[in-house]
């Protein structure tokens, strides 16, 4: 009798483990997954807005002769680049923590480059929002009149759109890091699945 109840609790025990497994294998799957979801849709939006929504605005409010198109537009991108840069932080913050929680199985080299990618990320991201742009913001206000107003031999106008090509590198260098993140996580998830 005692012989049937160890094996029974030794069945048991070993039921729970393996449900213990089947719910951490899950857990890690949606967060894995949401990882996934979180870069692509910052990729997404950061491709989208580099490509389409920038170059548009300047030429839909130039071609129509809106007065101070180019103050127009810079106030729009600049807006747009805020929620953008400001949310790839946030991202690259919240995937650097769980890349270090959910570390368990991953290769080194494949860690440290999904690792250095979301510091590039938040780096330049951080830089291009709370340095880069608050700088120009600070440049235009300087200037005192709308910039479609300032010579551009003016020397803030010429800082300025120094400024501006920093800007515009550092969030193509965002671009290629998050790029190659999502590589690193999307490659960890299919691994995961060959195993399991």
């Amino acid at each position: 009798m005692s012989v049937e109840v160890e094996e029974s609790s030794a069945s048991i025990a070993v039921a729970r483990r393996a449900e213990s497994s089947e719910r951490s294998g899950a857990l890690s799957t949606v967060v894995r997954d949401v990882r996934l979801l979180l870069i692509a849709l910052w990729l997404g939006g950061a491709v989208f807005f580099s490509a389409a929504v920038a170059p548009s605005v300047f030429s839909v409010l130039r071609a129509r002769d809106v007065p101070y198109a180019n103050e127009a537009a810079g106030t729009i991108v600049t807006r747009t680049l805020s929620i953008l840069n400001t949310g790839g932080f946030i991202i690259a913050l919240l995937l650097l923590a769980s890349a270090f929680l959910f570390r368990q199985g991953v290769k080194r080299r494949a860690f440290i480059t999904e690792t250095v990618s979301l510091v590039v990320v938040a780096i330049a991201t951080g830089v291009g929002q709370w340095v880069i742009a608050a700088r120009m913001l600070s440049l235009r206000a300087a200037m005192g009149q709308p910039i479609d107003d300032v010579a551009a031999d003016n020397p803030l106008r010429i800082s300025f759109n120094s400024l501006h090509e920093f800007s515009v590198a550092a969030l193509g260098l965002a671009i290629i890091a998050a790029a190659v993140a999502l590589l690193v996580i999307a490659n960890r998830g299919r691994k995961a699945e060959v195993r399991g």
